[in-house]
């Protein structure tokens, strides 16, 4: 490989950014400014409508796995353009449903798409190419993520407005600029590891390397997990169900956060607003996250991220004007900054880059079941009492659980292996 003029890997970032920007069209904030206009137009009810995104989730656990696989045996490039594929595919085909049993598997496609192969492969090729740099690398993610996440709900209010409020068109343009945009450059610049091309993590000459890298978190001295050992460890099962947990929290917000603020009298283009408000406050999290995460324990982040997510959610109790939903939008955006940047960073710096797929592979499933219980949970509380005010609360218990076990999955100590091939390096990360 040519070597270009700075490190390769901050193109894996752009490029992987891409990816978790536009895998946004399915995203919950997405979705949240149709659920409104599709009720309307189409008789479906609100959880009828956000049920495809909770059916998704549970179909993501079963995919996560397969998803981990494919990425540790032929790479992020396989991966991540497929995935770009499916999912232009799969929301242009929405225009044409006339009914809800399409939309399910429509929609659903791109919500697997969004839960499982994009959330996997973007931050494990990152991760594979930064280690000591990780924090902030995996911070340009989440910044990527949040554009997304605030351009979406815009954009699909901007082409249902210029279509007569044509919901279906929106839908369609929503996903050809999927492929023209974030297609092509999946297919031709992603590449799976430094190694892979001569170059080293974070970009360290082969000197530095040979003298033990940058810092105690460089790749010379990250220890190196197998799938089967990381399964055996507390750890990793304590901080899947933790990230199964806040991500309930997330999406039972996101996703039923347009149609709250329309029940509390304020309009839709300041709703939409209000969600790219909250995608402004992501991206500031994932910065503040980031830059966290390389001066602080990752287990300590993780837990002040759970922590912030439970004690916002709560504001929104308080919500009865636009400005008030603007600051409580922006301080829960924060949080979800953290979501995207802090969990990965953890679960890589616990078990290393060498089968990070693979083990993403498995924990994801318990975030995919979060995302799918949250949004389904919410909109049954809406239907049972006419009123979002219960589920508040109920996600800051969900928050407390979750820092409970955070700060519990303490980093586990690789066990040395009874062969010529066991090295200090092997329990450096205990330390």
């Amino acid at each position: 490989m040519k070597r270009t003029p700075f490190f390769y890997g901050w193109v894996i970032v752009g490029v992987s950014g891409l990816t978790v920007f536009f895998r946004n069209a399915a995203a919950t904030l997405t979705i949240a400014v149709f659920v409104f206009p599709m009720a309307e137009d189409t008789g479906w009810t609100r959880t009828a409508i956000v049920g495809a995104a909770s059916v998704a989730g549970v179909v993501s656990m079963f995919v996560s796995p397969l998803a981990g696989w494919v990425l540790q045996r032929f790479g992020p490039r396989v991966l991540l353009a497929g995935s770009m594929l499916v999912l232009g595919g799969a929301m242009m085909s929405i225009r044409w449903v006339d009914n809800i049993v399409m939309f399910y598997v429509l929609f659903g496609i791109g919500r697997v798409i969004f839960s499982s192969p994009v959330q996997i492969g973007s931050a494990t090729v990152v991760a594979q190419w930064f280690v000591a740099r990780r924090g902030r690398a995996t911070s340009a993610l989440g910044v990527m993520h949040s554009l997304g996440m605030g351009f979406f709900p815009l954009f699909a209010q901007v082409l249902m407005n210029a279509s007569d409020g044509d919901w279906r068109m929106a839908w369609f343009w929503i996903g050809i600029s999927v492929w023209a945009v974030a297609l092509p450059p999946t297919l031709i610049a992603l590449i799976r590891s430094p190694e892979s091309v001569g170059l080293n993590p974070d970009g360290e000459t082969d000197d530095a390397v040979s003298a033990g890298g940058k810092s105690a978190t460089s790749a010379a001295s990250e220890v190196q997990w197998t799938v089967r050992e990381a399964m055996r460890t507390p750890a990793m099962w304590m901080l899947a169900v933790a990230g199964g947990l806040v991500f309930f929290i997330h999406t039972g917000v996101n996703i039923h956060q347009a149609a709250f603020l329309r029940d509390q009298g304020i309009s839709a283009s300041v709703a939409a607003s209000a969600l790219s408000v909250m995608a402004a406050g992501t991206a500031l999290g994932s910065v503040m996250w980031g830059w966290l995460l390389e001066r602080l324990p990752g287990r300590t982040v993780y837990a002040l991220t759970a922590g912030w997510l439970g004690a916002v959610a709560l504001l929104f109790l308080l919500v009865d004007s636009a400005p008030v939903a603007f600051v409580v939008a922006a301080a829960f955006g924060v949080g979800i900054g953290g979501l995207l940047v802090v969990p990965p960073v953890v679960m890589a710096d616990y078990f290393g880059r060498r089968s990070l797929g693979a083990i993403r592979g498995i924990t994801e499933p318990f975030v995919s079941g979060g995302q799918a219980v949250g949004g389904i949970a919410a909109g049954l509380i809406f239907d049972l009492s006419d009123s979002y005010s219960g589920t508040f609360p109920m996600f800051t218990v969900a928050a407390l659980i979750g820092v409970a076990l955070i700060i519990l999955a303490r980093r586990p100590i690789r066990p040395i292996r009874a062969t010529a091939g066991a090295t200090v390096a092997e329990t450096a990360g205990a330390k």
